[in-house]
C-alpha cells in the first residue's frame, strides 16, 4: 500500500492553491483587474480554510497593512493574464487540445471562450479536482470548453498513461500549461515532465511554464514580511540548481522564449510590487515545438 499522502484543498500543496485563488479574488475586486476570475471568491468562502484569506482588496488591506498581500494579488494577476494569453493564442493557431498539469483551482475550462471541438483537461489531486468541481456544480456553473474532462492523478505517478486513459490524442498539437508547478518538483522530476510533455506533443504544441532564475537567491533574501511565508514554503519546494525551461525544451528542438515578471507587468499598465528578490526572479516562459 502506498504511503504517500494525499492532499485536499487546505493541506499540502492543496492549500497554496487556495491562496493563490484568494489572490486571484483580489485581483479581480478591482476596477482595473488585469484578469478577472469571478469564481476564485466562493472557493475560498467554501473551503473553510484554517487560516484567514482575503478575497478583496478592502479585505486584503485591513488583513495587512505592509501590502505583501495585495502586491501577492497584484502578482496573480499578471501571471493568470499572461497565461490566458497563452491560450487565446493556442485558439487562434488552431490548437484546441488543451492540459492544465497541477490545475488546482483554475478555471479557464470555465471563463475563457473556445471554440466547437475544444478538449480541455485538467489534472491534479482527487481531492482537489472534487472540490472543485463541486463548488462550480453546486453554483451552477458549467464548462465553456465544448469537453472539459477532469483527470484525478497524482503527477508523481503515471500522469501521462492516465492522460492518455481519458481520451488525450497525441497525433493533435496540444497547449500545455505548468503554472505555478516546477517549484515543487526535485530536478529530476521537471526533467522527466518535459521529456513526457515533448513525447506526448506533436509539431505545433505549445507550453507555458512559471520559473524562478535563482529560487534558492528568492527566499534566502525574503524581507522580514514575507521571511515566515518563505520558510514555511520551503517544507513543500525544491531549490536545487537546475537547467531553465529553454534550456531543457530547446534541447529538445523547441522554440522558446522567456518573459520577465516585470515585463509582462509593464505591458499590462501594471506598477508590479512584488519585494525585488520576487519580481526579479520570475520568468514566464513560452515554447513551440515545430
Amino acid at each position: 500500500m502506498s504511503t504517500e499522502r494525499q492532499w485536499d484543498i487546505v493541506s499540502g500543496v492543496g492549500i497554496t492553491a487556495l491562496a493563490v485563488a484568494a489572490a486571484r479574488a483580489v485581483e479581480a475586486s478591482r476596477p482595473d483587474a488585469v484578469a478577472r476570475d469571478t469564481y476564485a471568491a466562493r472557493f475560498v468562502e467554501e473551503a473553510h480554510a484554517p487560516l484567514p484569506l482575503a478575497t478583496s482588496v478592502a479585505e486584503a488591506a485591513a488583513m495587512d497593512p505592509t501590502g505583501s498581500w495585495p502586491a501577492f494579488a497584484t502578482y496573480a494577476g499578471v501571471r493568470t493574464r499572461a497565461f490566458d494569453e497563452h491560450f487565446e493564442r493556442a485558439v487562434e493557431a488552431g490548437v484546441t487540445q488543451a492540459v492544465v498539469l497541477a490545475s488546482g483551482l483554475d478555471t479557464r475550462a470555465f471563463r475563457l471562450r473556445w471554440p466547437s471541438g475544444a478538449v480541455c483537461y485538467e489534472l491534479d489531486q482527487p481531492l482537489v479536482l472534487d472540490f472543485k468541481l463541486n463548488v462550480l456544480r453546486g453554483d451552477g456553473v458549467t464548462p465553456t470548453v465544448p469537453a472539459h474532462r477532469p483527470v484525478a492523478v497524482d503527477l508523481r505517478h503515471d500522469w501521462a498513461a492516465a492522460l492518455e486513459a481519458a481520451g488525450f490524442d497525441r497525433t493533435r498539437p496540444t497547449a500545455w500549461l505548468a503554472e505555478g508547478l516546477l517549484p515543487y518538483l526535485p530536478p529530476e522530476a521537471e526533467e522527466s515532465l518535459f521529456r513526457e510533455i515533448h513525447r506526448l506533443s506533436a509539431p505545433g504544441s505549445l507550453l507555458a511554464v512559471e520559473y524562478y532564475t535563482d529560487l534558492r537567491q528568492a527566499l534566502d533574501s525574503a524581507e522580514e514580511r514575507t521571511r515566515e511565508w518563505a520558510r514555511n514554503l520551503e517544507i513543500m519546494i525544491h531549490t536545487d540548481p537546475r537547467p531553465t525551461p529553454g534550456e531543457r525544451l530547446g534541447g529538445l528542438g523547441w522554440e522558446t522564449r522567456d518573459v520577465p515578471v516585470t515585463e509582462a507587468a509593464r505591458e499590462y499598465g501594471r506598477a508590479l510590487d512584488v519585494p525585488a528578490h520576487i519580481s526579479g526572479n520570475a520568468v514566464f516562459a513560452f515554447a513551440r515545438r515545430g
